[in-house]
């Protein structure tokens, strides 16, 4: 028996595709939505047309498409900058951005802080958050009311994207931040592990390369991970997953930020590096605020001699790929991206890093294993959440024209 779609369903799902297919293009024309969507020429002028009275699209009659054959042009749409905007936040070790960002994904104005994440109070931590982002908003007073605000956070994050259920960056534990950023701006929010995003960015950057399985591994002062597994972000039950950087790689091994002992970062994180690199004990506590400038310089020594310095790297190489190789014997080998200033020192840590996997069951095809890197991981993060929130934007309120909100000032909030 055939189950008939209800034609609501039917012109949101339409509707979605071709906002998506947009999006994904930059400009293309009706013909060339019609060649990505599957959908009738017909279709996708009515959706087109309504789409542009409600101002969501705009065609752009200086990007014409040259018709192959004779008769007019063929006019490209491109999303409309000023159909919405969302707010787009990033809390890591001793940093906190705010930035509101238009339809387009083009940044509007950006707020930045440096507070000391490990000393302040969950009060006064959520209360920088806040802060931040309610002077954001006072900047840009008689604007539209941004339809979303989306943090990222370094640390573990509930499979509802609701809370931080735990940070290397601070003390305290099971922060409802999305809760708390709907109640103080009535906005919807979600919160999200960073790594995740990064997953989610390399997708839009470069799909052929990034589609059904990859994995990006953050090297910076912690370690961390997304994973696409079958073109869907992995997550756990209960949290956010993913936690590579704290896999046991030395059972009662070197100290790790985050209190066990043993973890790959415990050996891979630039603050294992710069302990083992000054042959410190393996049970000192692990230092903040080692400079990129101070690991860049330790990079350089470890090239130039075989020293303390390569030793330390030879070691953060084998905890990658030993890491990296059980991995692989559970999923099979995929592409990875090392992103952040780590990856930086990537000359150095290859060849440990294929080394370990090769010892691994993982790496019975070792040679196979392709690598790529990234040297920040800021902007990706950015646009990993700014594509997470636009693209809810479009399926969840434009697809289904619901966006009621959008007349709204923002000046209202601000106190």
């Amino acid at each position: 028996m055939s189950v008939g779609i209800r034609h609501d369903d039917l012109r949101r799902r339409n509707r979605a595709m071709v906002i998506a297919a947009v999006r994904r293009t930059g400009q293309p024309s009706r013909t060339e939505i019609a060649a990505t969507t599957g959908l009738s020429h017909s279709t996708i002028s009515a959706i087109s047309s309504d789409l542009i009275a409600e101002g969501y699209l705009v065609q752009d009659k200086g990007g014409e498409t040259p018709s192959l054959k004779r008769g007019r042009p063929q006019v490209a749409l491109t999303l409309n900058p000023d159909a919405a905007t969302i707010i787009v936040a990033g809390l890591s070790l001793n940093f906190l951005s705010a930035a509101i960002v238009d339809y387009t994904g083009s940044v509007v104005a950006e707020q930045r802080r440096k507070p000391c994440t490990a000393t302040l109070s969950q009060a006064d931590l959520v209360g920088e958050l806040i802060a931040t982002i309610r002077q954001l908003m006072a900047g840009q007073a008689g604007a539209r009311r941004p339809l979303r605000i989306i943090l990222s956070v370094q640390g573990t994050t509930d499979a509802g994207a609701r809370t931080m259920l735990w940070s290397p960056i601070t003390p305290h534990l099971d922060i409802p931040f999305a809760d708390v950023l709907e109640r103080e701006f009535a906005i919807p929010a979600t919160v999200e592990n960073d790594c995740n995003m990064m997953a989610v960015a390399l997708r839009w950057r470069d799909p052929q390369r990034y589609r059904d399985n990859f994995i990006a591994i953050l090297l910076s002062h912690g370690i961390g991970m997304g994973l696409v597994l079958k073109g869907e972000l992995f997550t756990g039950t209960r949290s956010s997953g993913g936690e590579f950087g704290h896999m046991t790689h030395q059972p009662d091994g070197a100290l790790c930020r985050c209190g066990q002992r043993g973890c790959v970062e415990a050996y891979a994180g630039n603050y294992a590096i710069w302990r083992n690199a000054r042959r410190n004990p393996e049970d000192s506590a692990p230092q903040d605020g080692i400079e990129e400038a101070d690991m860049r310089a330790l990079a350089a020594r470890a090239r130039a001699a075989d020293g303390p310095e390569r030793e330390a790297y030879r070691q953060a190489g084998s905890a990658i790929g030993f890491g990296l190789g059980s991995l692989f014997a559970l999923i099979d080998p995929a592409p990875v991206a090392f992103v952040g200033g780590g990856a930086a020192a990537f000359d150095i840590l290859e060849p440990d890093i294929r080394a370990a996997i090769a010892r691994t069951a993982g790496g019975r095809h070792s040679d196979a294993i392709s690598f790529d890197t990234v040297s920040d991981e800021l902007p990706l993060i950015r646009q990993g959440c700014t594509m997470r929130a636009l693209t809810f934007v479009d399926q969840e309120i434009f697809a289904s024209g619901t966006a009621s909100a959008q007349g709204e000032s923002i000046g209202k909030d601000v106190a």
